[in-house]
């Protein structure tokens, strides 16, 4: 079941619509969906390495958008949008005394969290609803999203051969480790929060 998953989402990694999915993905991910880019962009990049920085950017890019889009959430609907996604998440208890000390340091959590496989809309959210510097948050969100995306991509890329090779010879322990990492991101956030 694993490697008919895995050949399935390497033809659509190669598909010539894959950047477009990328950056859907992207986008609502960082405000609304629970399910990082990088499922997109590791397969992308394992199959065409040459486009590697594109992909890069393109993860980047539609990441930071949906992050506006995730602020505004925050910063206008919280109330009937942003309370009820952080009630789903389990943290809406634990936002009252998070947003007293969020701007105080709310540059360096957009960045820390945003390189993390933190669910980062949390932040893009949290960030809208505690009123944090708009452009401090853009600037913060560019940087952490892009050293995260063009450091996945750079990593395939200098090591592509090598990593889809150990991918296909370990592809139960590979799938494993990824769900152990995704699930330990919504764990982390509700230790963290």
């Amino acid at each position: 079941m694993i490697r008919g998953l895995y050949d399935w989402v390497m033809r659509l990694a190669q598909h010539k619509r894959a950047p477009e999915a990328l950056f859907g993905i992207s986008l609502i991910e960082s405000s609304v969906f629970p399910i990082p880019p990088d499922i997109m962009l590791i397969p992308m990049v394992i199959a065409k390495r040459t486009k590697a920085w594109f992909y890069a950017a393109v993860a980047t890019v539609g990441s930071v958008l949906g992050g506006v889009l995730g602020f505004l959430i925050g910063y206008w609907l919280f109330k009937s949008v942003g309370e009820p996604i952080f009630e789903f998440y389990g943290y809406l208890d634990k936002f009252q005394s998070f947003a007293g000390q969020y701007n105080d340091y709310g540059a360096w959590i957009v960045f820390f969290f945003g390189v993390t496989p933190f669910p980062y809309k949390v932040i893009t959210i949290a960030s809208g609803a505690t009123k944090l510097n708009f452009f401090v948050f853009v600037l913060a969100s560019i940087a952490s999203r892009g050293l995260r995306f063009f450091l996945v991509a750079g990593l395939l890329y200098w090591f592509g051969p090598q990593i889809r090779e150990f991918i296909e010879r370990r592809l139960g322990l590979v799938f494993t480790v990824f769900v152990v990492v995704l699930f330990g991101g919504f764990v982390a956030l509700k230790y963290l929060l």
